[in-house]
């Protein structure tokens, strides 16, 4: 069976979280017999496009991208030539160009579509746009929610729960293979106290802002891994209000990031809207065994996180709450140890990229 990944960003160009799903799902369903290929937009096709980990990486040329979206007059021909090629089409939403695409190519071909999320920061284009996302959520075979979270409090998803199932999104732990001792020695050496973590892109739902306010009110470090648009104000704001104990590490070589997680007390992950529609970076913190903190926003972080379970879920933007968090599992080893337990037995049991793998290849099937 040949399978058809589109959309509007991938490897090498990025490799943020729906780009690393599409890679679990690709590597993961090979060993059902499933050929994978992912079509995406890029300024550079003809480098990027090329092979990664099993599968094929092909690419149209960017020509344009106006509010986080992508657009292409190529993609049009290698769509076509491409799916004609698939037995299944799997298309990654939201990307309006994409919904464009698939309703002008006739396609004649199962479909799913993973909801990733809904769009949440550009309402008034929203408006102009819901025609032709529901003309296009009303065409796919099927629709797959990443946690039953947000399926329940997507309104976008409730009208189509017949044909919504809910895949769990999952991560490989033979991708993080343990850090080298003495990558381990140098930031032990570096960071010596408690600290906790957090990984992520630096935009604007994050709530790193808010997780700086709440940094005023303890003297735990915090590590923040990862950059981004809003990397300049959030180190003007540490810097004019004297935040030592905040520590901005930029992004890092994965082997620095894993031996961070091993050695961390716990993992922060302060998104405090519901484009965080997951938090992939909480799987990752549970795949170590380290409590989370995160913020009730209504989608899967707290599908990921469970409160009193397997960390803490406090009030989005609320700094006390933040603050008051991170200072009871910095204070309290034994909860911070029992939570990281459970935090890892979950993994176990929801979050492993050979689960999420299995029921795609489950659901290839029945709609070819």
């Amino acid at each position: 069976m040949r399978v058809l990944h589109f959309f509007k960003t991938y490897w090498p160009d990025t490799f943020g979280g729906v780009e690393r799903t599409i890679h679990a799902i690709a590597k993961g369903t090979a060993q059902y017999g499933v050929q994978s290929d992912v079509l995406s937009l890029s300024q550079a096709p003809l480098q990027n496009s090329r092979e990664f980990d099993g599968h094929s990486a092909y690419k149209a040329k960017l020509d344009l991208e106006f509010a986080s979206t992508g657009f292409s007059r190529e993609v049009f021909g290698r769509f076509r030539e491409l799916s004609e090629k698939a037995d299944v089409v799997h298309y990654h939403f939201p990307w309006p160009m994409m919904d464009i695409v698939h309703l002008t190519s006739h396609l004649r071909r199962p479909t799913i579509v993973t909801y990733h999320s809904d769009i949440v920061k550009q309402r008034m284009l929203l408006q102009l746009y819901k025609p032709l996302m529901h003309r296009f959520l009303r065409s796919v075979d099927k629709i797959v929610a990443t946690s039953p979270n947000y399926a329940a409090t997507s309104d976008v998803l409730q009208r189509y729960r017949d044909k919504t199932t809910v895949i769990p999104l999952g991560l490989d732990e033979a991708d993080y293979p343990p850090a080298p001792a003495d990558v381990k020695t140098r930031w032990r050496e570096r960071f010596p106290r408690p600290f906790f973590l957090f990984v992520g892109v630096l935009r604007y739902y994050k709530g790193v802002h808010i997780l700086l306010k709440a940094a005023r009110q303890t003297k735990l470090d915090i590590l923040l891994i990862g950059e981004g648009p809003m990397e300049a104000s959030l180190r003007a704001y540490a810097q004019e209000h004297r935040l030592g104990n905040v520590h901005f590490l930029g992004a890092l070589p994965d082997s620095d990031k894993t031996a961070l997680l091993e050695l961390s007390t716990g993992f922060v992950f302060p998104s405090h809207l519901r484009s965080e529609a997951f938090g992939l970076s909480l799987v990752e913190a549970a795949m170590f065994g380290k409590p989370m903190i995160s913020c009730e926003i209504g989608t899967g972080t707290s599908f990921v996180n469970t409160h009193e379970k397997t960390g803490l879920v406090v009030k989005p933007n609320d700094p006390l709450g933040l603050a008051t968090a991170i200072k009871r599992l910095g204070e309290n080893h034994g909860e911070s140890l029992r939570f990281g337990h459970q935090a890892r037995d979950a993994y176990l049991e929801k979050f492993r990229a050979s689960d999420m793998a299995g029921h795609y290849a489950r659901l290839y099937n029945p709609v070819s």
